[in-house]
């Protein structure tokens, strides 16, 4: 009896840290808020046709997308492919910076998933 009295607040404490781990998982994998998420479903569907199921194969695309590269680093690829088609020296900057081509190219990686498993 004195043995279970004592591994009750352990065991408790235990349930508490193995729930906050999954909580932290899951935020981790919806760390895109909404409004990127819609923008890239809403892209996706431009692509791939305006139908009822482009909408199911885009949001799972950019699910995929997201547990695989984190939010900060999709912002990053973005920014870059978007300033990669500017004119001139700010362009350049953005072509040839291997920080922007290295997260142009994990997006794209991520993307390639994406179309493997959703379309």
């Amino acid at each position: 009896m004195k043995l279970a009295g004592q591994l009750r607040p352990i065991v408790a404490a235990l349930t508490v840290l193995a729930a906050t781990a999954c909580v932290a998982r899951a935020e981790d994998a919806n760390d895109y808020p909404t409004s990127a998420r819609a923008e890239y479903v809403y892209g996706c569907m431009k692509a791939n046709g305006e139908s009822r199921q482009s909408i199911e194969q885009c949001s799972c695309s950019i699910d995929v997308v997201a547990s695989i590269v984190p939010y900060e680093r999709y912002v990053t690829a973005e920014t870059a492919l978007s300033m990669s088609q500017v004119r001139g020296n700010l362009g350049v900057q953005f072509r040839t910076s291997e920080q922007a081509n290295t997260a142009v190219n994990d997006l794209r990686r991520a993307q390639a998933e994406a179309e493997v498993r959703c379309f």
